[in-house]
């Protein structure tokens, strides 16, 4: 079996949602003989199309995957969305993590994906982390692990491969690894706590563990990324509990190849203890890497035999029968969730009569970037639909967004949003969709409503609540 097994290269949509601009892609892999694909983007119809061409034209089950830590709808519009990870945990409740994960299984195996790159196992530590943020299930370790253990059995009994992510933990870096390797200068006790959560999806049988391209020189001294280093990967492999893949984060990430070429990287990754290698710049070179490699013995004949088998195993898992579940229509259980969460964020807010029209002051602090951010105005419409006068001359609202996103490279509110909140005047309310300590940055004393993501989910549910009438003795809202 050719190396090419053990790559994935990543296919995304075109702006107009399909992918015939990755048909030279596509080709290339192909006869390459590549492992599968990652997919990003595109509507539901034309992905379960794409898909199936592709297990096709392989002539072979392929692995395809998907980042989808917040339901199938993060990538394919028109499937479920659900909040994220620390939403979710706010609930303290396991059966929406487990309903959360379930749905999201069953869609994607809808339309052709096989394998789920989530949940992220990181721990929300430092508030200075510009990429994990919301994407984790919070702070406390414990709690964290039974949120991962209740993510990873669900998705896998409803018919998809999990992946617990970034090993050993992204938790504790303040750089971005999208746009420099992050150095985590924690004592080696302090790392070993964080991997509970990664302990927690081993347990559960989890198909995957993804690595961090992030430096531990506590566990490694060398200063490589735990995605090249055989001390932090060995670790990882010496669990005799799993037996599934290790992959790579993407490795288009300026920290996947800090210090060495692309093929250099990914060769010393694969004799480090990677199986599976993400999202490469150039397929093609990579695959001819790691054959050279394997020829040269450079990369051992047994870690090829292990990786191709673990491979192997994977497919078979993926193939597997899918099990018999309710079906639900797209976003049944999400919306509900997502009410819960705006009412628990609204409960204990000192809020006054709002006025109508609402005027809304959009403040977006995710602007800029390789990949535009979701929109910024379903909040808008959904209240211009249910009949609620909009526009200046009643209560003011700030609506202020600010998701992790990659190459942001901050976690705080950027100087244009302060600048922007502090002229927006006299405000009544500010809904943030965001993490709950931006809090602390925003204007003192207006009302601050939680509601985490920017998704269409979260303004959607903002909305509701907005254009509902008060219940008896409340303050009217509109």
């Amino acid at each position: 079996m050719t190396l090419a097994r053990l790559v994935l290269p990543a296919l995304r949509a075109s702006a107009t949602g399909d992918f015939e601009h990755e048909r030279g892609r596509i080709d290339e892999a192909l006869a390459l003989g590549v492992g599968g694909f990652i997919i990003f983007g595109g509507a539901p119809d034309v992905v379960a199309r794409l898909t199936a061409e592709l297990t096709r034209r392989a002539g072979r089950p392929l692995l395809i995957g998907s980042d989808l830590e917040r339901g199938a709808g993060q990538q394919f519009a028109g499937l479920s969305e659900f909040p994220p990870p620390l939403a979710l945990a706010s609930l303290d409740d396991l059966a929406a993590v487990a309903t959360a994960a379930a749905v999201t299984a069953r869609e994607a195996r809808s339309v052709g994906v096989n394998w789920v790159f989530a949940p992220d196992a990181d721990l929300d530590v430092l508030p200075a982390n510009p990429i994990v943020q919301t994407r984790s299930f919070g702070a406390d370790p414990a709690l964290v692990s039974a949120c991962v253990r209740t993510w990873v059995e669900a998705c896998q009994a409803a018919g998809a491969l999990a992946c617990a992510k970034h090993y050993p933990g992204h938790g504790r870096t303040a750089t971005d690894s999208h746009a420099g390797l992050p150095v985590v200068s924690e004592s080696a006790d302090i790392l070993e706590a964080d991997l509970a959560p990664f302990r927690a999806a081993v347990a559960a049988n989890v198909a995957s563990i993804m690595t961090a391209h992030v430096a531990f020189p506590a566990l490694d001294p060398s200063g490589v990324p735990a995605t090249r280093s055989s001390r932090i990967l060995g670790a990882l492999r010496a669990d005799p509990d799993f037996r599934g893949l290790v992959v790579t984060d993407a490795l288009i990430m300026d920290a996947a190849t800090t210090g060495r070429s692309e093929v250099e990287g990914v060769v010393d990754a694969v004799a480090a203890g990677v199986d599976i290698l993400l999202y490469p710049n150039d397929t093609a070179n990579v695959v001819r890497a790691l054959n050279d490699a394997a020829a040269s013995g450079r990369i051992g004949a047994q870690r090829v035999e292990d990786a191709l088998s673990r491979y192997g195993r994977a497919l078979a898992r993926a193939g597997e029968a899918l099990p018999e579940l309710p079906t639900s229509a797209p976003g049944e259980f999400s919306a509900a969730i997502a009410d819960r969460l705006v009412e628990a964020g609204v409960a204990n807010l000192p809020l006054g009569n709002f006025t109508a029209p609402l005027e809304l002051i959009t403040v977006d602090d995710d602007l800029g970037g390789p990949y535009p951010p979701g929109p910024s105005d379903c909040l808008n419409q959904a209240l211009d639909a249910a009949g609620v006068p909009l526009g200046p001359g009643g209560s003011r609202m700030a609506l202020v967004f600010a998701e992790p996103r990659a190459w942001k490279g901050r976690a705080g509110l950027g100087d244009a949003s302060r600048a922007a909140l502090g002229q927006a005047g006299a405000l009544d309310l500010i809904v943030l969709f965001g993490h709950p300590r931006l809090t602390a940055e925003l204007p003192r004393g207006v009302p601050v409503l939680v509601a985490w993501h920017r998704q269409r989910l979260m303004q959607h549910a903002v909305a509701r609540w907005l254009s509902r009438p008060p219940a008896p003795g409340a303050a009217p809202r509109g």
